[in-house]
C-alpha cells in the first residue's frame, strides 16, 4: 500500500507554499478542494479535483508538490487516492494566506 508523507507545517517555509500556489492548476486544484471541504466534504480524489484535462504524469507532479508543501493530505481508498486541503493547519500557520490567494482575481 502507498505511504504519502506529509511535512509538518512548522518545517515548511512560505515560500513553498507560495510557489505551490504559483501554478494556475494546482491553485485550480486548491480551489476545488476548497470548495469540496467548505460543502463539508472529505476530499477528492485526483481527477475529481482537477479542472482540466491534464496527462496521468502532469496530475501526479501537481499533486505531489501540494503535498510536499503542505498544502494538502493524501489517503489510499482502494486503488484511488483522496486528497484533502489541510485549510485548518494552513491557517494556524500562515494566518490569512489561503483567504488572500484564493480571494485573489484570476
Amino acid at each position: 500500500m502507498a505511504q504519502f508523507i506529509h511535512p509538518n507545517l512548522k518545517d515548511v517555509p512560505l515560500a513553498s507554499l507560495l510557489h505551490a500556489l504559483s501554478d494556475p492548476s494546482r491553485l485550480a486544484i486548491v480551489r476545488c478542494l476548497n470548495k469540496d471541504l467548505a460543502a463539508g466534504g472529505k476530499g477528492l480524489a485526483c481527477n475529481a479535483a482537477v479542472t482540466e484535462e491534464l496527462p496521468r504524469a502532469t496530475m501526479s507532479n501537481h499533486f505531489t508538490l501540494l503535498r510536499s508543501a503542505g498544502l494538502i493530505e493524501s489517503r489510499k481508498q482502494g486503488v484511488m487516492v483522496i486528497n484533502r486541503l489541510r485549510r485548518n493547519e494552513v491557517d494556524a500557520r500562515f494566518p490569512g494566506l489561503i483567504d488572500a490567494v484564493l480571494g485573489a482575481p484570476a
